[in-house]
């Protein structure tokens, strides 16, 4: 996947990537968990791939902002931007939590 470039966006675009990004990653790991439920271990598996792909993308746009700060660039708080910040770390735990329980399901064969 190519590395999305920040110097290109508005800091509006920026915010609205992560939660884009997060926001679809979110999803799939909620319709990973009802797949499974469903006896879909295939579709939930590779729904949970496909979250992580969507969550590397937006990763990487909070590692550059991490980056750009750390090289002394200043980046815009703004309630859009907590907001994108919330919903990346709360796709994140999510995330491993659902990852967590479908390895525990699997193991007691549920």
């Amino acid at each position: 996947m190519e590395q999305m470039k920040l110097e290109d966006l508005t800091s509006e675009q920026i915010n609205f990537q992560l939660i884009l990004y997060s926001g679809n990653a979110r999803s799939k790991v909620i319709q990973s968990l009802r797949e499974y439920r469903g006896g879909n271990v295939e579709e939930s598996e590779l729904l949970i791939a496909q979250a992580e792909q969507d969550l590397a993308v937006a990763h990487d746009v909070h590692f550059q902002l991490v980056q750009k700060e750390a090289q002394g660039e200043k980046v815009e708080i703004s309630m859009l931007f907590i907001h994108s910040e919330d919903h990346l770390m709360s796709t994140l735990t999510m995330k491993e939590l659902v990852k967590e329980l479908l390895d525990i399901f699997k193991a007691k064969n549920i």
